[in-house]
């Protein structure tokens, strides 16, 4: 009842916190799935860049996300929102450029081959051939990516951004237990849905052809 109590008094305003954390990791998850895709169809048509994505998105991704908070807070000079989406944003494109451009790059030549023997479009070959069997393996990244913001979006209440941080940082500054863990326990408990939403988005979007191939994998193995 305490943490029940806690959600429901207007004082802590739980209502207002749980809008901000969705728009922050909303708005994130969005951009980065965009920029992502956008980038690994770039360089999956080049070598060269491809090298260059893959290994800028390792590098990316040691970065420290509280570090990068504080740099780009650093550069734009603000508080609040922006500064923590511009991290959050690059902390979730390398899942989703990288498998972008492994789904695209392992799509058969012979099977785009046909298809233009065939007389189809590229548009048609776009759409009936490469975007079924990208699909799966982007929808992974995405969820990759969506997990990764949720979880590290609470240190975006170092800059103001609020959100379910600032639950998580105000319990700790003053011991109060039952703010920090309705702030940690509301995180986990969008985290956790987030993953059985996406992992079931994944497995819709799988085509049939390629669920009976994993299926004879599994079996195998």
């Amino acid at each position: 009842m305490e943490y029940i109590n806690f959600v429901l008094d207007p004082n802590n305003d739980y209502l207002g916190h749980f809008i901000d954390y969705l728009k922050l990791c909303g708005v994130a998850i969005a951009a980065a799935t965009i920029i992502g895709v956008a980038l690994g169809i770039l360089v999956s048509r080049s070598a060269f860049l491809a090298f260059i994505a893959i290994n800028l998105s390792g590098v990316m991704r040691a970065i420290p996300i509280i570090a990068a908070i504080f740099i780009i807070f650093a550069v734009v000079n603000q508080l609040g929102f922006l500064p923590a989406i511009i991290a959050l944003i690059l902390l979730g494109i390398p899942p989703i450029l990288i498998n972008t451009y492994t789904g695209i790059r392992g799509i058969d030549p012979a099977a785009i081959d046909a298809a233009k023997g065939m007389g189809m479009t590229t548009w048609q070959i776009a759409t009936r051939i490469q975007a079924p069997l990208v699909t799966p393996l982007l929808a992974a990244g995405i969820r990759t990516s969506a997990i990764q913001i949720v979880a590290t979006a609470t240190l975006a209440s170092f800059v103001g951004a609020g959100g379910f941080g600032d639950y998580i940082v105000d319990g700790i500054n003053v011991f109060n237990n039952t703010e920090l863990i309705v702030g940690a326990v509301s995180v986990a408990i969008l985290a956790l849905i987030i993953e059985i939403t996406l992992s079931w988005l994944q497995r819709a979007l799988t085509p049939e052809g390629l669920k009976v191939q994993e299926q004879e994998a599994s079996a195998k193995a």
